[in-house]
């Protein structure tokens, strides 16, 4: 009774992950994939993509990050164009390569951790 009440339960916790959008279609294929020989395969799965997943997030905010200071450089670039600021303009232009050069390593750097994502 108890074991009856707990897969139902298992069962409405799974599905509240699907309705809410949590899960999707992938889940159900690793799920398959499990069986008596490696019981906790998915269990095994999720615990490493926990582990690996924050460098991935790391990078993609330092990308952002990036993304939003070269947009700053560029603001600051215009800005003393219209003061005409010409020192201070060469200067922002200066920032801005320096900015845009960081940005495009960093997202090459996103962009192979994918590429080995989808390797592995």
């Amino acid at each position: 009774m108890e074991s009856d009440l707990l897969r139902q339960q298992i069962s409405n916790m799974r599905q509240s992950l699907f309705v809410e959008e949590i899960l999707e279609y992938q889940f159900l294929q690793l799920e398959q994939l499990q069986d008596n020989e490696n019981p906790n395969f998915l269990q095994e799965i999720m615990t490493l993509y926990f582990r690996e997943s924050p460098k991935t997030i790391a990078i993609i905010d330092q990308a952002f990050i990036g993304a939003n200071k070269v947009t700053k450089e560029i603001n600051q670039a215009l800005e003393c164009f219209k003061g005409g600021d010409i020192q201070g303009c060469k200067a922002a232009v200066q920032r801005l390569k320096q900015e845009h050069n960081i940005l495009r390593n960093r997202l090459e750097s996103y962009f192979q951790l994918l590429r080995q994502a989808k390797i592995c």
